[in-house]
């Protein structure tokens, strides 16, 4: 499984290579497009119970594509929903919690588990619903935005907008709460943070859905006034 990045970070495209008898699974609606080398087979990975979950909890689509090689195998496509970049993520036994939208495709040897962040995010726009992604092989991370990534040491705190968080490795120890005092949180744009503390690694978007939806909703004529955050 060979992986191509192209136009990066603002319309980034991840062609995937799979040779005969690989395969590859991805997001419902990620693909661009494939060669006659591959075929495509739609089903709910790892049964009901967890399809249902990854739906409802974490916001991803019920069924799931896997795409495989056959003959001398082929390639195959894909792109996020929003302009933005894509990032490849190799795993080797490994897990991490990924915010919900920004998984695009993955090994078959990389499970899902969709997570709650946490009743405060019920507050945020985003609604912080985490999916946690372990296994080996070779993972595709999208985001709205370009991706910047920080590795933070032994016991070092970072602070990130729910809006703005792409996922951390699972060795990263997070805790869900208000930027500062109601006061803050309801004046400053910026409602729910994401409060980590390394060791680990960090992947943020530069951009934040919710924030451009602030500002889009108000230009469209007929449609009613939100409070979606605008920061």
């Amino acid at each position: 499984m060979e992986i191509q990045v192209e136009y990066s970070p603002a319309f980034a495209i991840a062609h995937v290579r799979l040779e005969g008898g690989e395969s590859c699974k991805a997001e419902s609606g990620a693909m661009v497009a494939m060669t006659d080398g591959i075929t495509i087979d739609t089903g709910v990975q790892g049964g009901l119970l967890k399809g249902f979950k990854r739906a409802m909890m974490g916001g991803e689509s019920f069924f799931m594509n896997t795409f495989s090689g056959h003959g001398g195998g082929g390639e195959v496509s894909f792109a996020p929903t929003l302009a933005g970049d894509v990032k490849v993520w190799d795993l080797d036994n490994q897990a991490i919690l990924l915010q919900s939208g920004a998984y695009l495709a993955s090994a078959m040897g990389i499970e899902v588990d969709p997570q709650f962040g946490g009743a405060k995010t019920l507050l945020s726009n985003e609604g912080l619903f985490l999916l946690r992604r372990q296994g080996s092989g070779k993972l595709l991370i999208a985001a709205y935005g370009a991706i910047e990534e920080r590795k933070l040491a032994e016991g070092e705190r970072y602070t990130v907008d729910s809006g703005h968080i792409v996922g951390w490795s699972e060795s990263v120890k997070y805790e869900i709460s208000k930027v500062g005092d109601w006061k803050s949180t309801m004046l400053s744009g910026e409602g729910i943070v994401a409060k980590l503390t390394g060791p680990g690694t960090v992947w943020l978007q530069t951009r934040s859905p919710s924030a451009f939806l602030g500002w889009l909703i108000p230009q469209i004529p007929g449609l009613p006034k939100t409070n979606t955050k605008t920061n």
